[in-house]
């Protein structure tokens, strides 16, 4: 198996989902999702993800470019995804995509996407590699 075969069976292993339900606690006054909240959700699925490629201590160390294209509505169900997108020596970068889902139809649509960028660290804390 080549490195490039080990890298995107890594990417594929890793890919992560997870859903929660939009409930009214974690909403505010226009009825739909908080942005922090959304982003809370976003960083812990880009943890998942990346910890589970290289199996290491991992931190955030930045978030790209957000887009908040739909605000996301109490009752709906919050289904994200991540995948590693890129991987360097050191980081790896996690693509994370909200989308919403009816609760009661197969409609869905993306509301949210950004990229998070992760840092494998070691025993010390400092950066180490990802592979």
């Amino acid at each position: 198996m080549t490195d490039s075969d080990k890298i995107q069976e890594l990417i594929r292993i890793s890919e992560t989902r997870m859903i929660k339900c939009v409930f009214p606690d974690t909403t505010n006054h226009y009825n739909t999702l908080f942005g922090g909240t959304a982003l809370n959700w976003m960083d812990e699925i880009a943890f998942i993800t990346a910890t589970r490629f290289c199996r290491k201590k991992i931190v955030t160390v930045s978030l790209d470019k957000t887009d908040f294209q739909r605000p996301i509505p109490a009752g709906t169900f919050a289904d994200m995804h991540g995948k590693v997108i890129h991987v360097g020596n050191k980081s790896l970068k996690i693509q994370v995509q909200i989308f919403i889902e009816q609760m009661h139809t197969n409609q869905r649509e993306l509301a949210v996407s950004g990229v998070f960028s992760m840092v494998a660290l070691n025993e010390n804390g400092k950066p180490t590699s990802v592979l």
